[in-house]
């Protein structure tokens, strides 16, 4: 097994960067249809079962939507923090 296969996948969430400082973070939620809609309650957020496919579904996103996948726990860590 090299290194990179022992590495376990840890779940991500999307993210998109704020539009003014005093804006609070953003995160990507999946609905039912499949729509994209931005919550600021990362518990609410579309977990992704790895950073992979969290950055999978940010890319995909229109580029004026610009967005990055950030591990999930560590958000909801900082999310309790505010």
């Amino acid at each position: 097994m090299t290194p990179l296969q022992s590495i376990s996948p840890r779940p991500a969430l999307v993210s998109r960067p704020h539009e003014r400082a005093a804006d609070p973070d953003q995160y990507l939620m999946l609905t039912a249809q499949g729509d994209a809609r931005w919550t600021s309650d990362p518990t609410a957020a579309t977990p992704f079962p790895s950073m992979r496919e969290a950055m999978r579904a940010a890319v995909r996103l229109p580029g004026a939507l610009r967005a990055f996948g950030l591990p999930l726990a560590t958000e909801l860590r900082a999310a309790t923090l505010h």
